[in-house]
């Protein structure tokens, strides 16, 4: 109990950040709902539950004692394999074309709120985990790294959105995964819209990253 009071407090204003984004994006999807009578959205709450996974991963491996190389380099595994989920609800945009007509700018606010609330995490989660690697590997380049796993994230969110694979067909199913990994990487002309999208997606996203943490900087200073 002491360890997670001390927590909250000196993540304060980072925590309290995040739940009035996501208290917001829950009031304008329970308005939506009461205006359209209609639950179709009620996706987005489990999509933002998945996206609070890394980092509710990041905030703990921050209270462990005596945090370990190994143990660190577990738990970076299971976060990378959950970390697509957040920048992911950027994607659910693509629901807002089969909404109602008449109400399509509140579907619109819906949606950009939830994907809001994942993309602040996001960057929150990837800067926790910065400052965790770099605890432990003092020599590895962390700016070169995390643009890469920006990159991989931009190829997860592609294997969720298009081929529907989720974090923990990784466990389930690795060998359905394994291959459909393979055969993109080994005809690379056959699946172009694979690699197209992984770059344009990625390259949004570490342009968000860049303006966030310039940002984050110029409060610090």
């Amino acid at each position: 109990m002491e360890v997670l009071k001390t927590l909250i407090l000196n993540r304060f204003k980072t925590l309290s950040l995040i739940t009035v984004a996501l208290l917001f994006s829950v009031i304008l999807l329970m308005v939506r709902m009461k205006l359209n009578k209609s639950y179709f959205f009620l996706f987005l709450i489990w999509n933002v539950f998945l996206a609070i996974i890394p980092y509710a991963i990041t905030m703990y491996l921050n209270t462990a004692q005596n945090l370990s190389k190994l143990k660190l380099g577990f738990w970076f595994m299971v976060w990378l394999a959950f970390l697509p989920n957040a920048p992911y609800i950027v994607t659910d945009l693509i629901h807002i074309r089969i909404g109602n007509d008449s109400l399509l700018w509140l579907d619109v606010l819906v949606v950009l709120s939830f994907a809001l609330s994942g993309l602040l995490l996001f960057y929150v989660s990837i800067m926790d985990m910065q400052k965790l690697v770099t605890s432990q590997f003092k020599k590895l380049p962390i700016e070169a790294l995390s643009i890469t796993l920006i990159f991989l994230c931009g190829f997860g969110v592609y294997l969720g959105r298009f081929l529907r694979y989720n974090s923990w067909e990784i466990i389930s199913g690795p060998q359905f995964l394994f291959m459909d990994i393979v055969t993109i990487i080994m005809s690379p002309f056959q699946h172009f819209e694979a690699w197209l999208f992984t770059l344009g997606f990625g390259t949004f996203l570490v342009i968000g990253f860049w303006m966030f943490t310039t940002l984050n900087q110029l409060e610090k200073n």
